[in-house]
């Protein structure tokens, strides 16, 4: 297995803002430990994150929001990249339309990805829907992901299991899985 962490829209937008998750402060903790450890062992990071046009489509169900350059399209500080990240920027739910990340994890030789952040039932699922697609192995943390309401992110979660194959995991999970990585 080759591995990469993915952070979905940890944004000031989904974690203060007006779209924020309920439980996105609860998260950022779980994630921040599997940033730094995937640091350690070498476990390329990659931050897919919402970068909205004022013409993108998705504007006409959600509104305004993390529009380009404005301070809620920004990753929230306290999982900042470094600057051996990488930072994709997205106009749509998933990570891979048209944000190159399907080329970024094939030249990096990755087959399994590892997916946190926000919105369980959006961002995350369709990301997770297209990574089903592409070939690659999915793991969900699921204490490192967050929707709207516990009901949306049961569903989600109960779907990508059953229908993508996700296994769903904790955090402490991965952790484990990183200690068997030969840095």
């Amino acid at each position: 297995m080759r591995p990469a962490l993915i952070v979905i829209d940890m944004l000031h937008e989904f974690v203060y803002g007006r779209l924020r998750s309920p439980q996105a402060e609860r998260i950022v903790p779980a994630i921040k430990k599997l940033i730094d450890e995937a640091r350690v062992k070498g476990v390329p990071i990659i931050y897919v994150a919402d970068h909205h046009l004022p013409v993108d489509h998705e504007l006409k169900i959600w509104g305004a929001h993390a529009l380009a350059g404005s301070k809620e399209a920004r990753i929230i500080d306290d999982l900042a990249p470094s600057e051996k990240d990488f930072v994709l920027y997205k106009r749509s739910y998933s990570g891979f339309r048209d944000t190159g990340l399907d080329l970024l994890l094939r030249d990096l030789g990755v087959d399994t990805v590892i997916l946190t952040g926000i919105h369980t039932h959006i961002c995350v699922l369709h990301t997770a829907w297209d990574a089903f697609y592409l070939g690659y192995s999915i793991y969900v943390v699921e204490d490192g992901v967050a929707a709207f309401s516990e009901e949306d992110h049961k569903y989600a979660l109960k779907y990508m299991k059953e229908v993508y194959g996700a296994k769903l995991v904790s955090s402490k999970e991965v952790l484990e899985l990183f200690k068997n990585i030969k840095e």
